[in-house]
């Protein structure tokens, strides 16, 4: 071998190498959970194809990203820690009422059902139950595989949400696009078993920011995590609930449709379903 092409290649290998690492050491001192340590593990092993970049990673909720990782993770003979909920004080919004959602056009209408369209003023909040005059809710559960509606976990079955096209800088149309998003978005993970594994609008809205802001587009990404999601659910057990924490008032809860009532204090979300669906 010519020696100067040899020394050439070295230092090709030795800058690739050094870029590696400096990649591995920057991944792993920006992780600041076991989870996101994890995910910097996985990756240094050869295991991350498939998944989200990291900063992708790290915006979806703890019970999310240990589902990304169990298969990776079992592959590599590595654990995925426990997942506990975080006290609701722990991430406060920077702004508290931007991702607040807009009311839909049919609030102002008089209802005679009041948990259709947000109107939840005649409803009562009980433990794991929405009590209402026309109908109950049912706290939502992950759901094992066999308890799905055939096909739903197959590539045909997709989030579909449209790209936003409007301007950016008007907050009105972010929001109505944003809600039209959410409240597809909630009964699309109930159809595959995540009940229990949903994001708040707050971390929706946020997502929707930070994606956009960097030049990704937001549906096209929250479409990959969806199908992520359903191929590691294919393959993979989930606990039914990761924490025994509840609402502690209805004001916290919204009604999406007539089915499903969403509720969230920031840091945890929670979907209570009706017992017709």
């Amino acid at each position: 071998m010519n020696p100067k092409r040899g020394a050439s290649l070295a230092a090709l290998m030795f800058a690739v190498a050094s870029g590696v690492a400096v990649a591995q050491e920057a991944c792993s001192a920006s992780a600041t959970t076991d989870l996101e340590r994890l995910y910097c593990e996985v990756v240094a092993e050869g295991g991350g194809q498939g998944l989200p970049s990291q900063a992708d990673f790290q915006r979806n909720q703890p019970q999310v990203q240990a589902l990304l990782l169990r298969r990776p993770a079992k592959r590599l003979g590595l654990s995925v820690p426990t997942v506990t909920a975080e006290p609701a004080q722990s991430k406060p919004p920077s702004t508290p009422q931007a991702a607040a959602k807009p009311p839909k056009p049919e609030q102002v209408q008089t209802e005679t059902q009041p948990a259709r369209f947000g109107r939840l003023a005649d409803c009562a909040l009980k433990g794991e139950r929405i009590v209402c005059p026309d109908r109950q809710f049912k706290l939502a559960l992950n759901q094992p595989n066999r308890a799905l509606a055939p096909g739903v976990l197959e590539d045909q079955n997709r989030l579909g949400l449209r790209p936003f096209q409007g301007g950016r800088s008007d907050e009105q149309q972010v929001r109505a696009y944003l809600s039209n998003a959410y409240d597809r978005y909630i009964p699309k993970m109930l159809a595959i078993g995540l009940g229990a594994n949903t994001m708040s609008f707050t971390a929706f809205h946020n997502a929707f920011h930070t994606l956009e802001d960097g030049g990704v587009d937001f549906a096209e990404r929250m479409e990959r995590t969806y199908q992520l999601l359903k191929k590691d659910k294919l393959n993979l057990a989930v606990q039914a609930r990761y924490h025994d924490r509840l609402p502690e008032k209805l004001a916290l809860c919204e009604a999406i449709n007539f089915e499903i009532i969403v509720c969230d204090n920031v840091a945890t979300n929670w979907v209570f379903v009706s017992r017709s669906r």
